[in-house]
């Protein structure tokens, strides 16, 4: 009566907080994701959320259910882990490198969880690269690469992790602070504060300024992101980062976020394998906890 898909369904919907988001969760659309959902329903005899809720407020059936759910979907991942193991598959090696200088945030927790689950499998973050991490990659020097900016290369697949919306900070006594969005014009005589990597492989000059053909009126780096904020903060340029790594600068009201033209600025972030290790079943696992760990601790991202 009760199927694995349903349980993953109710835990989507609960942590989603509606089924829109839920539906693009666990990848099926909200009217199929509503009919799986009212099926079990008949099924059981009872409704298990009250609807027009968000979010979403469970009854004492759906909450019982997702009880279930935290029990046993651990165990069954488990379970194929071990199944895995025990089929022979040889110890891995995920050596990697990140071109995305805010994403230890999530990083950091999936790499901790995935340890705990694959302890045989060397986990690795060479620091210097004096190469190109994605040519390195397809070399066999590298694992994996975190990446916004896929380029076509032979044995190279890029796994979609999640979309992400890239928002200009400033101070708060800043001319735009009151403002929803700016456009690429408006940045024509600001000073803009960037990490030190090459603007081909930042979002706000490849998908913003330069289909504008602007340029601020100056470019500064700074190596983090707390750097970047102090300068922001103290009226000394302005940046553009994803909406993540703003979160608890925001909370604090330590900075304002602005939105990038009136559509917004979103992009996709990837994770580059090569075809070969599409079918490890440690490096499935590992794609799979970056994708929840990533929706479990970031505010603002959707499913890719």
């Amino acid at each position: 009566m009760i199927e694995l898909r349903h349980l993953r369904t109710l835990i989507a919907l609960r942590d989603a907080g509606s089924l829109v988001e839920a539906a693009e969760r666990v990848h099926l659309t909200q009217s199929a994701l509503s009919h799986q959902i009212k099926d079990l329903e008949e099924r059981l005899g009872t409704a298990l959320f009250v609807r027009k809720t968000r979010p979403v407020e469970f009854t004492r059936a759906g909450q019982r259910l997702l009880v279930l759910a935290e029990q046993v979907l651990p165990l069954v991942r488990m379970a194929e882990r071990d199944v895995a193991r025990l089929i022979g598959h040889e110890p891995g090696r995920l050596h990697m490198a990140i071109e995305c200088h805010s994403c230890f945030q999530w990083l950091m927790p999936t790499i901790d969880r995935f340890r705990d689950h694959w302890p045989e499998v060397e986990i690795d973050i060479p620091g210097g690269h004096h190469f190109d991490p994605l040519p390195a990659l397809a070399r066999e020097q590298l694992d994996l690469v975190i990446t916004a900016d896929p380029q076509p290369l032979t044995g190279v697949y890029y796994e979609p992790l999640f979309r992400y919306e890239g928002l200009l900070a400033v101070a708060r006594q800043h001319r735009f602070a009151e403002r929803s969005f700016v456009t690429p014009a408006n940045l024509a005589e600001e000073t803009l504060i960037t990490y030190p990597v090459e603007h081909a492989r930042l979002d706000v000059f490849t998908q913003f300024l330069d289909p504008a053909g602007v340029r601020p009126r100056e470019i500064r780096t700074a190596e983090l992101t707390v750097m970047m904020m102090q300068l922001v903060a103290s009226g000394r340029g302005v940046c553009a980062l994803p909406n993540w790594a703003l979160t608890e600068y925001l909370e604090r009201d330590y900075v304002k976020a602005v939105g990038l033209g009136e559509a917004g600025m979103w992009s996709t972030l990837y994770a580059a394998i090569r075809d070969e290790s599409r079918d490890q079943p440690w490096m499935e696992d590992f794609l799979r906890t970056a994708r929840e760990t990533s929706f479990a601790v970031l505010e603002g991202i959707k499913p890719a």
